[in-house]
């Protein structure tokens, strides 16, 4: 067996069976949406026809980080690139970042693996890779940012630290935490000279299913979260509403745009609202998660039905102003977490959703809608927006030489 095929469970002779990916069903979406595949180790295929932690069925554990470049040298930034995509590839396979790297033969040398992930399976770790706007500017190559890659607009009640944007974004998602925060060390410390930590965002307990062979999560709010999230299942639909096409320049062709947005949630007063103010807030049941108009969690919601006060399912209730009907048929790809944070120093807990979302066009799918639902949500009353960034995400790699922004910068 050749060294890029020894894991670090294999290496260090553990017996444990890895991590498994959620059900055959959630295998069988990676080949239907042409994404990575899935192998039966714990793994998943880093190359293939669109980056893996898309479609990816969502793992528990996400670790996000967006940086800045300290150059202008593009030759410096594209040599970084292919870097960081070789021992990217060799972490989501389960190895250390390189040959002996947490444990160098010279003990006087320092190691070039940090060495936290020693013994530990893959995890399902995968790692998505993202350019922001100020990665052209910055390169002298804005004549190739395209469109759809304008600065997300200021909605009405946002609150945003102006500290997260960034020029890259990588996100590391698996189901060991350990695992996720190894990948995103090593490539920032692989980064030194031309790149710098902007923010970065831990985040646990997937809100999102990505696959039919997932059930449906619940948030910190405790409702299933993203029940008609689209999933790897959907090719048609993918194709439609997340992989970019022929409107896209060249190299973003097959990519897709990662929507970032912070959404502290004030638990504390949602935990002293009703029930049946929640469920009306939401639109949903909480047990089950139905529509108001339904008796399961997948029934189609009737946003016509009334009663005798009304809609059932209020104007201003959230899966209303989520739902393609009122969004000229548009969706997303929904990939968020929870996070705790910590407290916010005035005895409430800085929790919330750390929201990740992929789509086609944010312009056409994403700002609408999160403009019907910042100026008329009920749920906005409990929600703080504080951070949004977006980045267009490209395509997958193929077999050989290719690295990350090769085909962007070449």
């Amino acid at each position: 067996m050749s060294p890029l095929h020894v894991s670090r469970r294999g290496l260090f002779g553990l017996t444990g069976a890895g991590v498994a990916l959620a059900g055959a069903g959630a295998a069988a979406g990676y080949g239907l949406s042409g994404d990575a595949s899935a192998a039966g180790d714990g793994t998943v295929a880093f190359r293939g026809a669109h980056q893996a932690g898309i479609v990816t069925p969502a793992q528990d554990r996400l670790h996000f980080v967006a940086l800045d470049l300290t150059t202008t040298d593009r030759a410096a930034v594209l040599d970084l690139l292919a870097r960081w995509t070789a021992a990217a590839e060799r972490m989501t396979a389960g190895q250390e970042t390189a040959e002996g790297g947490a444990l160098p033969g010279n003990r006087y040398t320092a190691p070039a693996d940090t060495g936290e992930a020693l013994g530990l399976a893959p995890s399902s770790l995968t790692l998505t890779f993202g350019v922001g706007p100020g990665f052209f500017d910055r390169l002298g190559i804005a004549d190739r940012r395209p469109a759809g890659l304008a600065p997300l607009p200021r909605f009405q009640g946002d609150r945003l630290d102006p500290a997260r944007g960034g020029d890259l974004c990588i996100q590391a998602c698996a189901d060991d935490p350990q695992v996720a925060v190894h990948a995103v060390r090593n490539l920032v410390r692989e980064g030194f000279g031309v790149t710098e930590v902007r923010w970065s965002q831990l985040g646990f307990g997937r809100t999102s299913s990505t696959s039919t062979g997932q059930a449906t999560p619940r948030n910190l709010f405790g409702f299933k979260d993203g029940t008609n999230n689209l999933k790897a299942e959907e090719p048609d639909l993918l194709d439609r509403h997340v992989w970019v096409g022929d409107e896209g320049p060249e190299w973003l062709r097959g990519g897709s745009y990662l929507v970032a947005r912070r959404i502290r949630m004030h638990i504390e007063v949602w935990d002293r609202s009703n029930l049946d103010d929640q469920q009306r807030t939401i639109g949903r049941d909480k047990g089950e998660g139905a529509p108001l108009t339904g008796t399961a969690e997948f029934d189609t919601a009737d946003l016509a039905a009334t009663d005798a006060s009304g809609p059932v399912i209020g104007d201003d209730a959230h899966i209303r102003l989520a739902s393609e009907q009122e969004n000229g048929g548009a969706r997303i790809l929904r990939r968020s977490y929870n996070f705790v944070d910590g407290s916010d120093g005035h005895g409430h807990l800085d929790a919330g959703l750390f929201f990740i979302a992929f789509v086609r066009d944010p312009q056409r799918q994403y700002v609408p809608m999160q403009r019907r639902l910042a100026r008329s949500d009920a749920l906005s009353e409990y929600l703080e927006h504080n951070g949004s960034a977006l980045f267009a995400v490209p395509p997958g790699l193929a077999e050989g030489d290719d690295h990350w922004g090769r085909a962007l910068l070449a």
